[in-house]
């Protein structure tokens, strides 16, 4: 029973993020499924906009909350309600640690992408995942350390130290996006490095003591004249 409930919670929380995925034409790739819950992989514009992204990441625990309202008011679920309450919480408070790339962590980077521009956003998102994974270490180490803890954990700084590692690959991507496309945002910003670009904004660049557009700079780059 408790196998069953968590393949139902998690199955409906990645249904989630697919449906609305697929209605803002998201190209999906994978859905891994774990113990604690799962993640959706995403082939996404890293220009996507923030809203939608928004949107996406939680529908996931709305999906997972209905699903819980609905199978502790089915008869069958009755008895098992303290444990799928048990479950429930246990999967959607983990999912939504500031850990990327769980839904908390993703979320939190949409967060910082208002506020600071694309890499330090990136890298703040990171220090806080590493950071909250030693909490959660020690935390459970003074508790009730096992080897499933020591597992995840593991497993969460793998999964945190290869999205560290591919920031330069995401980066390249953004920019040569902005340059295959003439995107049209409403933010504008004054910013002195193409290293420095903004998601969901339009750039004025200074250089030299000269301004440049976004596009003009980008053309340079990837002409290898910049």
């Amino acid at each position: 029973m408790p196998f069953l409930i968590i393949v139902i919670l998690i199955s409906i929380h990645e249904i989630g993020h697919f449906i609305m995925a697929k209605y803002f034409g998201f190209d999906i790739d994978k859905i891994y499924f774990y113990p604690y819950g799962g993640i959706s992989k995403f082939n996404l514009r890293m220009n996507v906009s923030l809203i939608k992204e928004f949107i996406v990441l939680v529908m996931g625990p709305v999906f997972q909350i209905i699903a819980f309202l609905i199978l502790i008011n089915i008869p069958f679920f009755y008895i098992y309600k303290e444990l799928i309450y048990t479950i429930n919480y246990s999967i959607l408070i983990f999912n939504l640690l500031p850990i990327y790339p769980l839904d908390g962590g993703k979320l939190l980077n949409i967060l910082f992408n208002y506020l600071v521009n694309f890499r330090k956003s990136f890298m703040c998102v990171i220090f806080i995942s590493y950071l909250t994974i030693t909490l959660l270490f020690f935390y459970y180490f003074k508790t009730s350390i096992s080897l499933n803890i020591i597992f995840m954990v593991c497993f969460l700084v793998y999964k945190v130290t290869i999205e560290k590692r591919s920031i330069d690959n995401y980066y390249n991507k953004f920019l040569l996006e902005r340059y295959l496309n003439n995107y049209d945002f409403r933010r504008r910003r004054k910013i002195d490095s193409i290293d420095n670009l903004y998601r969901d904004c339009s750039h004025i660049i200074k250089k030299d003591n000269h301004y440049y557009t976004e596009r003009e700079v980008l053309r340079k780059k990837f002409n290898s004249k910049y």
